[in-house]
């Protein structure tokens, strides 16, 4: 979680307070703010922030800062470190996913596009966001080049409605992976961070 010390209709440090005080599990927060006093950096990390970053701050260095944080905060087992949604697994350690059992040759950013998409069934992500997410950022890339790589994603784990899943273009916006069919749930379980 990303705070800054004003926050709409209430303080940074009292939404603190509250996920501390009623969230079960650790969740990791960084404080992203203009306030450099040291008594200020002092007082919200002894409140419970797990880092505190000062504006204005660099792109890359905020994905650095945000990176360590998810290590430090979700210490993974790398053999165990799987999520599985229906008869699709993705093994993060080796970066390999299996469809119903049987390995499937992807490409590391293929495998980071697909992991994203099914963590997100359902949902119309935004082509910026896929960007952000998939190649840790945004501009300068050909619009193409994720058209592509939807395509041989959609090929190579057979995203199409015969096999239950639609991995359609939201016009104007992006993308959204469907599951199709016979109305069944989806799955999902997760042994890693979420």
């Amino acid at each position: 979680m990303l705070l800054d010390w004003v926050v709409p209709g209430t303080s940074g440090e009292e939404v603190l307070q509250w996920v501390r005080q009623n969230l079960r599990e650790h969740v990791p927060v960084m404080f992203m703010t203009a306030c450099k006093r040291e008594t200020d950096i002092m007082s919200i990390l002894n409140a419970g922030a797990d880092d505190y970053v000062i504006k204005p701050v660099s792109a890359g260095v905020l994905l650095a800062r945000v990176s360590s944080l998810l290590r430090r905060a979700y210490k993974i087992d790398p053999g165990t470190a799987r999520e599985t949604f229906g008869n699709f697994e993705f093994d993060w350690s080796s970066a390999q996913v299996l469809r119903n059992g049987v390995p499937v040759a992807l490409t590391h950013r293929e495998f980071t596009l697909g992991l994203l998409l099914f963590q997100n069934l359902g949902r119309p992500l935004s082509r910026s966001h896929i960007f952000d997410m998939a190649w840790k950022q945004a501009g300068d890339i050909p619009s193409r080049t994720m058209d592509t790589h939807i395509s041989c994603l959609r090929t190579k784990l057979s995203l199409r409605p015969e096999n239950g899943y639609r991995l359609a273009s939201v016009y104007g916006y992006g993308y959204r992976l469907e599951k199709i069919g016979n109305g069944e749930t989806e799955s999902h379980t997760s042994t890693g961070p979420p």
